[in-house]
C-alpha cells in the first residue's frame, strides 16, 4: 500500500485535495467512493461546521438528487468506516477527519456558540486515556474526546469567522 501524501496539491482547494486523497485511499483499500459518498464528503468539507444527516440530505435535494435518510446514513457509515469523517456523538453531527491516512483517536474542541470544530490529535492524551483504561482492565474500542467551550472569535464577540 502506498502511503498518502501529506503535502497538499497547491493547485487544489483543501476540499478538492481531501477528496482526491479519499479517492486514492478507498482505491488502495479496495473500496469504492461512489458519487453519492464523494458528494456527502464534499458537503462536509465545504461546510464550516459539522452537519447532521438531515442537513446533508437537504443539500443533496437542493442538488436535485433524490434520496432518503437511509441513503445518507449508508454513505456516512461508509465514510466513518474508512476513517474519512468523525461522528460527534454529543451533537449527533458529522465532521471531516483532518488526518484520514493516520490511525488516531480524536479530540475535538467544539464551540458552543458558533458550532465550529477543531480536531486535535494529541498522542499524549490518547496514551494517558489508554493507560487509565488499562489500569481498570477496560478494553478501549474507540477513543473520542469532545470538549465544549467557546472559540476565540466568539469570546471576543465576533459575528463572522474567517474559517
Amino acid at each position: 500500500m502506498t502511503p498518502l501524501s501529506n503535502v497538499a496539491d497547491p493547485v487544489l482547494s483543501p476540499a478538492q485535495d481531501a477528496l482526491a486523497q479519499a479517492e486514492a485511499m478507498c482505491q488502495q483499500r479496495g473500496s469504492r467512493l461512489t458519487d453519492l459518498r464523494r458528494r456527502v464528503l464534499e458537503i462536509l468539507w465545504n461546510n464550516l461546521t459539522p452537519m447532521g444527516a438531515y442537513a446533508i440530505l437537504d443539500v443533496l435535494r437542493d442538488d436535485g438528487r433524490p434520496g432518503a435518510p437511509p441513503t445518507v446514513y449508508r454513505a456516512l457509515d461508509f465514510l466513518l468506516e474508512q476513517g474519512l469523517i468523525h461522528r460527534l456523538a454529543s451533537l449527533n453531527v458529522f465532521t471531516v477527519c483532518r488526518q484520514p491516512g493516520r490511525q488516531h483517536g480524536g479530540q475535538f474542541l467544539i464551540c458552543r456558540d458558533c458550532g465550529q470544530v477543531d480536531e486535535l490529535s494529541n498522542a499524549t492524551v490518547e496514551n494517558l486515556l489508554r493507560i487509565e483504561a488499562e489500569t481498570r482492565d477496560f478494553e478501549v474500542l474507540a477513543q473520542m474526546v469532545e470538549i465544549l467551550g467557546r472559540c476565540p472569535d466568539c469570546r471576543q464577540g465576533a459575528t463572522a469567522h474567517g474559517g
